[in-house]
């Protein structure tokens, strides 16, 4: 949003500090809520027979939510917690309609984070069907180098659809190299 839409739409949201390992949704749950990442990053994941799978990871100045539940309050496939401190903007159900019925911006930025989270998905998907684990962990290692330095291995390895100790080999085979 341009910065005067923001000053005259700010009021609409809450800022909230939350601590490392801070569960905001979970699975199976409606969102009531959506969040702006100031400082800090949060993970999506689901239980999958009593295993976490992480799915995403979002970081500072993206927007996270379950935004199927959000919107339409269905239960959330997924649970939501943040990974490091966090300060984040809160906006709720009730304002999140108010802008989105007021500020043309708005839905605008709200589209561009669907199509960004589609890509994400979809290259997620094509990825884990057409690479070998090696090859999706060099183009995570190239394309988000954030997750390697900021997430812990345990999450990645989830991530990558693989075990710690594989993402461990994989590791230790690139730094021989």
């Amino acid at each position: 949003m341009q910065d005067n839409t923001w000053s005259q739409y700010s009021h609409l949201f809450t800022e909230r500090e939350i601590p490392a390992k801070t569960t905001l949704l979970r699975e199976g749950e409606v969102a009531r809520q959506a969040y702006v990442i100031q400082k800090g990053c949060m993970r999506l994941w689901f239980n999958n027979n009593g295993k976490d799978i992480s799915f995403q990871f979002f970081f500072e100045g993206q927007a996270v939510s379950s935004i199927e539940s959000f919107r339409n309050g269905r239960p959330s496939l997924f649970s939501i917690e943040s990974l490091e401190p966090c300060s984040l903007l809160v906006l709720t159900k009730k304002n999140f309609d108010l802008l989105l019925a007021e500020a043309p911006g708005f839905k605008t930025l709200l589209e561009e984070s669907i199509y960004q989270r589609l890509e994400h998905y979809t290259s997620l998907f094509l990825s884990h069907i057409r690479d070998t684990p090696p090859q999706r962990y060099a183009k995570l290692l190239k394309e988000h180098p954030q997750i390697i330095q900021r997430i812990p291995q345990h999450y990645i390895a989830s991530y990558l659809g693989i075990t710690p100790v594989s993402l461990s080999r994989i590791r230790n085979k690139g730094t021989k190299k």
